[in-house]
């Protein structure tokens, strides 16, 4: 089984760098739409057999172009971006750059049960991470794609390489960077990391 698994597209809360986290349900910006059309014009010649995306939009969105083919959609809550709880839709101030400071490094420390006030820690996040690897293994299609979030990309692939997720942030994540992985029994074989040729091809990278 190969699994291809990419970040959402660009939204405007990206752009103007609002917090945006599984309590924000935005839509693509047109950079994101174009970012999804790229992705597909790269991918468009594998036959994939299931779709799967979180429940937020901007992840169905990033994805439509192979949704229209008719192929499986499979929604899952369990790779919803994190919850950042009471900074969810903020913009930037020193007050929220400070505990997003202090939360990663809590993180970094090993205290995965740290969390925003009213948002979802680490730990959280890693155990529907790897409910959702297990649901995934349990699957018979051969080719799926996977829409998802960057933290929660960020913990999906730190799980299926044995990385703790303290040191996570070392998993790169651009807007459709897609991450390919060969599932071989109990073995994972990485094939593409971010890879954004895609943006490349279609002059599409930018900072962000």
């Amino acid at each position: 089984m190969t699994v291809y698994f990419i970040r959402h597209g660009e939204t405007e809360l990206n752009r103007l760098h609002i917090v945006q986290g599984s309590g924000m349900d935005s839509d693509l910006n047109n950079l994101g739409q174009a970012q999804s059309k790229a992705f597909f014009d790269a991918y468009q010649h594998i036959d994939f057999d299931l779709v799967v995306t979180s429940r937020l939009k901007r992840t169905h969105q990033t994805v439509h172009h192979f949704l229209q083919r008719d192929i499986p959609w499979h929604q899952t809550a369990d790779i919803n971006e994190i919850s950042w709880g009471i900074y969810e839709g903020t913009t930037s101030s020193p007050e929220r750059k400070m505990a997003f400071m202090e939360l990663l490094h809590q993180w970094r420390i090993g205290n995965l049960d740290a969390a925003l006030p009213k948002g979802e820690s680490a730990r959280e996040l890693g155990e529907r991470v790897i409910r959702f690897i297990d649901w995934l293994r349990g699957r018979e299609e051969r080719r799926i794609l996977v829409a998802t979030h960057g933290r929660t990309l960020r913990a999906l692939v730190s799980h299926l390489k044995d990385i703790p997720l303290s040191d996570m942030d070392a998993i790169n994540h651009l807007n459709t960077g897609c991450y390919v992985a060969r599932f071989e029994g109990d073995e994972i074989h990485f094939e593409l990391e971010n890879d954004v040729s895609h943006l490349e091809a279609a002059r599409l990278i930018t900072n962000q």
